[in-house]
């Protein structure tokens, strides 16, 4: 297939790699969509459904959510990271920037103030256990060197001996702000060197290796390679919680109550908003920024769409990199025989 029909085909399906008419084969708690093998330009061989597993599965793993700012992960990743720590995870919370271009407040003390303040409810709302701010400069992540980014979140893999990642996408290809592609890469380029002794070795007096062994990449520009999708229906009410607690920045917070005050300046009401702030600002998150006004606040497909297309009410979409698989294993399990004594 040529690059120009496969980028219309990604594009008419939201940027997941789908072949039109794909069907779908269960696995386990899971379900794939088969891909064309044949586009030189297709990576995956299958689209995952991952929906919600009963009981504590990922008990003692260890979730690391990572954003620049603090409305990222609420707005792209919450209702999976929400199922993630239900299903047994031990999560925290990684902020890289200190939000000080963005955000409400008097001055600029009180902005980054704001910005740290909601970042640590969105931990508290999503059951992440502790939050990490890096600081560094808002907008300008791109100014900073990304080895000593990288050796910062080699020392968090290691100490915190995280398993899962929940990140921006670093190979996302129309991404425009610094803070999240640096952001991406340096996640990316730490995860390796994390498991190895030769990488800051200076960091062994403390802390192990550990490897990382999944990556959850979302973005927000573009087409995207996509080859897993969360359902995130049982979440979805925890997600827009999330998000109600992020006033100081973004298009969630208190947006809805907003809209609901100017329009009875204006003698009109809107009845999705409720008869209180807090209905109108978790409907307004809930139908208009996570549904549909999301390509316009967003920059992204409504949650309520992508569910749409896999049979389900609510869902994110990842780029996923998980375990890889060892055919060894396999051929030994099928071949290996006992020992002659």
């Amino acid at each position: 297939m040529k690059r120009r029909n496969f980028l219309e085909k990604t594009l008419a399906t939201s940027g997941a790699l789908l072949v039109p008419g794909a069907t779908v084969a269960a696995i386990n708690n899971k379900e794939a969509v088969p891909i064309d093998k044949n586009d030189n330009e297709t990576v995956f061989d299958e689209v995952i459904i991952e929906r919600p597993v009963s009981g504590k599965p990922h008990q003692g793993k260890v979730l690391a959510v990572i954003q620049p700012h603090c409305d990222d992960i609420p707005i792209f990743a919450g209702g999976t990271v929400a199922k993630l720590i239900d299903e047994g995870y031990t999560g925290y919370l990684i902020r890289t920037t200190n939000d000080d271009a963005a955000g409400s407040g008097k001055n600029y003390g009180e902005v980054v103030a704001n910005n740290e303040a909601d970042t640590e409810a969105v931990a508290r709302v999503l059951g992440l256990k502790k939050t990490y701010h890096l600081n560094y400069r808002n907008h300008n992540m791109d100014e900073n060197n990304i080895q000593e980014i990288k050796a910062r979140m080699i020392f968090l893999i290691r100490m915190l001996k995280i398993d899962t990642v929940i990140c921006y996408d670093p190979w996302a290809p129309y991404e425009n702000n610094p803070d999240h592609y640096i952001t991406g890469r340096a996640v990316e380029a730490a995860i390796t060197p994390a498991a190895s002794h030769l990488d800051y070795p200076e960091h062994l007096d403390l802390v192990k290796p550990h490897s990382v062994a999944e990556r959850y990449f979302f973005t927000r520009r573009g087409p995207q390679y996509v080859n897993r999708i969360v359902d995130i229906s049982k979440y979805i009410d925890k997600k827009v919680e999330s998000n109600m607690v992020n006033v100081t920045q973004g298009p969630a917070g208190n947006n809805g109550s907003i809209l609901r005050k100017k329009l009875a300046a204006e003698g009109k009401s809107l009845p999705i908003l409720g008869d209180d702030d807090r209905t109108a600002d978790f409907n307004y998150i809930k139908h208009f920024v996570l549904d549909i006004e999301s390509p316009r606040l967003r920059f992204a497909p409504s949650d309520k769409k992508i569910g749409e297309k896999y049979g389900l009410e609510w869902a994110e979409r990842f780029h996923y990199i998980g375990p890889l698989h060892s055919n060894q294993d396999d051929y030994i399990t099928k071949n290996a025989v006992p020992l002659k004594r």
